[in-house]
């Protein structure tokens, strides 16, 4: 079995900073893609970010130049940093990964997901 959690969501104003952090755990032989979802009110899911295993990134237009993806493979984990952040940025964020769980196959794996609410 393989779990993600998310961590690092809360409450900040318009213009501050959080940091996202996702643990993969289980039986998990590697790990390939990795990256980032997010669920704002009244809207449907919609990508962030994005992180090869190589350390290759992709952004949302909406966020590039504020957000930045991160992995540690080391530790199993993704990171998104989260800078001048805007009240539309609220969302639930969710992570997600691509493990391979045996020698032979690989899985997309997805996070419960976790509160970002920025005022104003």
């Amino acid at each position: 079995q393989v779990q993600l959690v998310e961590s690092g969501g809360g409450l900040v104003q318009a213009g501050g900073s959080l940091r996202l952090s996702c643990a993969a755990s289980g039986s998990i032989f590697g790990i390939y893609d990795m990256g980032w979802y997010r669920q704002a009110p009244g809207k449907q899911r919609e990508v962030v970010a994005g992180i090869t295993s190589g350390g290759s990134t992709n952004y949302a237009d909406s966020v590039k130049g504020r957000f930045s993806i991160s992995r540690d493979n080391a530790k199993k984990m993704v990171y998104l940093q989260m800078n001048s952040l805007k009240p539309e940025d609220t969302a639930v964020y969710y992570c997600t990964a691509d493990v391979r769980t045996t020698a032979w196959g690989s899985k997309d794996y997805w996070g419960q997901g976790t509160q970002v609410t920025v005022s104003s």
